[in-house]
């Protein structure tokens, strides 16, 4: 291979990878919470934590996706070329629910975790609120995923 083709190739690798996190190519896992089951997109990289659910139309119902990180720290999220209005649950290592944001389409408003939080979980606006989960749940099924970096 010519060296000067190398970065673009390296880019061009890079932008598929990219897109195929916004496109919904993730790992699934079923999540419990209360009498709820979800399916969720499991965002467990580098890559797709950033890319979360930037550039979606929709958000099937029962379904979200979970951001895994490596360690518990204070995690803010916003809404950046994110089209859909979403609520986010922040999550300590242990699955308690910390805090409920509600996030709006298209802002970058910061909105974080009230104390060290290892995994956020995203649902359609108001899923926490309609299915009556709340600060202090515990969410089931987390402690098989684990983050790469």
């Amino acid at each position: 291979m010519l060296p000067a083709l190398r970065p673009a190739i390296l880019l061009l690798l890079a932008g598929l990878q990219a897109g195929a996190c916004a496109l919904g190519s993730l790992p699934l896992a079923e999540l419990r919470i209360e009498s709820q089951r979800i399916r969720v997109e499991v965002a467990a990289t580098p890559a797709a934590r950033h890319a979360g659910l930037m550039h979606r139309k929709s958000l099937p119902q029962q379904r979200g996706m979970l951001f895994v990180n490596p360690d518990s720290d204070t995690r803010c999220m916003w809404m950046k070329n994110t089209l859909i209005p979403l609520s986010v649950a922040f999550i300590d290592k242990e699955g308690r629910i910390l805090n409920i944001e509600d996030m709006q389409p298209n802002t970058r408003d910061y909105h974080c975790s009230v104390s060290p939080a290892q995994y956020a979980l995203e649902m359609n606006l108001g899923w926490f609120r309609d299915n009556g989960i709340e600060t202090g749940d515990k969410v089931s099924g987390l402690e098989k995923l684990r983050a790469s970096e």
